[in-house]
């Protein structure tokens, strides 16, 4: 049959309604037609074998940078489709520090374009100010064109009355402001973590203060506007600690962590070098472990990458000249289970709603729940076979984590129906 897929003996969880069930999943007209065991196939339709595996929502990641347009060496928005695909993911949101920034609606339609060609779905956000300086964007008519959110990811917005207009905008339109929380002028060397590796460096660092400051800023004023923000990539064990406060006092705060930052420390920086330098950089064992913690207690509800891709010849240099950032979508399923499910921090079901129906529920993007009727965004994986990080599909390779030895293979991804990876 024409457009079917029938997916055999898997392990199906689905977050969205604690579905955890052995049984057969039957896709027609890229819908989920059909959950049931044993169900008879008339041979007309492919089968795929999923037994020992995992049959879970695609994976959604609401922070990632594909460089398009601008940056097009380090990755587009095909290859970074394809390098999302390959890690499970079948849905992104995309920054907007690319060049132009994406603060027009000619440069929100260009992304939209050249998104329709991608394998996944490539959801993009704009700019919160005019190439990221001190004034804001049309933020209504960049929303009612399709805008996901709005970000200046990669530069902290500095005014704090211009970010408290953004926020009563937002609020009247139901949009989520996504914040990078560094205050630059508390950092001399950015990438690295102001203690015991910066010092055995001759470096002077971010402090960990460098981050907390603008959380709790801006935590408060989401408190007092109402507005709902997502703080970007914690690092800070005492960021964690503001977020769950101003929670419990009302606020409407997202709060998200990278694989990065729940597996590794300063210390990698030692070992890795300028491939372990990011913003908000890897900080100490009691930043990592409160985050861990943070996750277990759903003070933070989505594990995002911030894939940020750069050549080779951008990060083999000096470590304060190279860029910040490492790529993460085609290890973070396998990060999560090696790191949080392997060592009973979170179950393979918590684990997984952070990746899907979190962000897909914040962001309003109808994905993220393989329910009967609901569109087939599927990701299949096996949370016991071992694999050694090598051979990206993104244009860039630029992580910490070559060579390395993880848990959670990728065996195939589907999209709206349509096979988009496969092991």
């Amino acid at each position: 049959m024409k457009n079917s897929l029938l997916i055999r003996n898997g392990r199906i969880i689905n977050p969205a309604n604690s579905m955890d069930v052995i049984s057969d999943l039957l896709i027609i007209d890229g819908k989920i037609k059909k959950i049931e065991k044993n169900m008879i196939n008339d041979k007309n339709i492919e089968e795929i074998d999923a037994s020992g595996y995992i049959v879970s929502p695609g994976l959604i990641d609401i922070h990632v940078h594909f460089r398009d347009p601008g940056f097009t060496h380090k990755e587009d928005i095909l290859s970074g489709a394809k390098a999302a695909a390959a890690g499970g993911y079948t849905s992104v949101i995309l920054m907007a520090n690319t060049n132009p920034k994406i603060d027009s609606v000619d440069s929100l339609k260009y992304v939209q374009e050249k998104a329709k060609s991608a394998c996944i779905n490539v959801f993009q956000e704009a700019a919160l100010t005019y190439d990221f300086k001190e004034e804001l964007v049309d933020m209504k008519t960049l929303f009612e064109n399709g805008a996901a959110g709005f970000t200046n990811d990669g530069v902290p917005v500095m005014n704090t009355s211009l970010l408290r207009d953004a926020m009563l905008e937002a609020k009247k339109l139901g949009a989520i402001i996504a914040l990078h929380e560094e205050d630059n002028k508390l950092i001399s060397c950015h990438g690295i973590n102001d203690g015991k590796v910066s010092e055995a460096m001759g470096l002077a660092g971010a402090p960990r203060v460098s981050e907390d400051v603008m959380v709790a800023r801006d935590c408060m004023l989401a408190l007092e506007t109402g507005a709902t923000i997502d703080i970007q990539h914690i690092s800070s064990k005492n960021s964690v600690e503001i977020i769950k406060q101003i929670k419990l006092m009302g606020g409407n705060i997202i709060a998200e962590v990278t694989p990065h930052h729940f597996t590794l420390t300063e210390d990698a920086i030692l070992e890795h070098g300028t491939l372990a330098k990011m913003n908000p950089p890897l900080r100490t064992e009691s930043d990592r472990q409160r985050i861990i913690h943070g996750l277990k207690e759903n003070t933070i509800e989505i594990i995002a990458t911030d894939h940020a891709p750069h050549a080779d010849y951008e990060k083999n240099v000096e470590f304060k000249k190279a860029p910040s950032g490492i790529i993460g979508l085609e290890t973070a399923l396998a990060l999560t289970i090696s790191e949080l499910v392997k060592k009973d921090h979170l179950t393979i079901m918590e684990a997984l709603e952070k990746l899907t129906i979190n962000p897909s529920k914040y962001y309003k993007l109808n994905r993220g729940d393989i329910s009967e009727g609901n569109i087939a965004d599927i990701c299949i994986f096996n949370p016991d076979e071992k694999f050694q990080v090598k051979n990206f599909k993104s244009k860039s390779s630029n992580s910490p984590f070559v060579g390395k030895e993880l848990y959670g293979k990728v065996k195939y991804t589907i999209c709206s129906g349509k096979l988009v990876y496969s092991d």
